[in-house]
């Protein structure tokens, strides 16, 4: 066996060993449970929702922007879950295995530090995108069968807010390495907390046409690019008649997030990876 096979075999049998972790914590089927009650109550309001609109003799058109908008309220939802869910599954993965001195007896086997981290990383990546495909492809389900109601470019849409979760779970695995659990879990929230009201500062910015607050907006995309992706997903998602500030409500997108910043968040995430690989390797524990 190469050395690049052992390497290989060594990060995937830490990812499988971090999915069982979560298993016997049951955090995975907690997450699991509660995510089929989310869409338990989201179905059976959407239908009575549906069936009020029906009686109101609605056209067609109108029954679809009603559908799009409760549709961007599940998907707004679910964003946010996944974004709790990244953080609080993997806020204790290094800093919390320093403090209970488990690591020590894991780096006394032949495992390289930075196979630690990328297994777990690889791990918790392959839970989020399980629960992301299972919440957002199941509320689609929904509003698909009741109302004949279908988002658009679903691939790339749902890859955004897949690689929303993982940016903000690289986030805080990088954080880790170096800070406390609280400290850590504090960070991440804090971080998506200031590019959320900065996008909608933005947004705001944006329908009033103020320039300043614009750049504001801006300027925490490139802090933390967070919300541009969700964005952007939901623009892609829903044509533009949903993204109007009068059809949309405060789920609107006035401000159409650049191409280039799906590319600043890409390279982002993997400078995230990166520093935690490096960081944790050079550690003293």
């Amino acid at each position: 066996m190469t050395t690049r096979q052992h390497n290989y075999q060594t990060i995937f049998i830490i990812a499988g060993l971090t999915i069982r972790e979560t298993q016997r914590r049951r955090i995975l089927w907690m997450t699991l449970l509660l995510g089929v009650g989310f869409l338990a109550v989201f179905g059976i309001g959407f239908h009575y929702i549906y069936l009020e609109l029906n009686r109101q003799v609605l056209n067609s058109s109108e029954l679809n922007l009603v559908s799009g908008v409760l549709l961007t309220a599940g998907l707004y939802a679910i964003n946010f879950l996944t974004i709790v869910i990244a953080v609080l599954i993997s806020v204790t993965a290094v800093s919390g295995e320093i403090d209970s001195h488990t690591i020590e007896a894991l780096l006394t086997k032949p495992i390289r530090r930075w196979e630690l981290v990328l297994g777990k990383w690889l791990g918790f990546a392959a839970l989020l995108l399980m629960y992301t495909l299972t919440l957002t492809g199941g509320l689609m389900l929904i509003v698909y069968l009741r109302a004949g109601f279908a988002v658009q470019n679903l691939p790339a849409g749902m890859g955004l807010m897949i690689m929303q979760g993982l940016l903000v779970l690289t986030l805080t695995i990088a954080g880790g390495t170096r800070l406390s659990t609280l400290a850590n879990g504090v960070m991440a929230f804090m971080m998506y907390g200031i590019a959320f009201i900065g996008g909608w500062v933005e947004q705001i910015g944006a329908m009033l046409r103020n320039e300043t607050a614009v750049d504001i907006g801006i300027a925490t995309s490139l802090i933390m690019p967070s919300e541009i992706l969700w964005k952007k997903a939901l623009l892609l998602f829903l044509p533009q008649s949903l993204n109007s500030t009068y059809g949309a409500g405060p789920f609107a997108v006035t401000s159409r997030p650049s191409d280039l910043m799906i590319i600043y968040a890409i390279f982002y995430m993997a400078a995230l990876l990166a520093f935690a690989l490096i960081s944790f390797s050079r550690r003293d524990l």
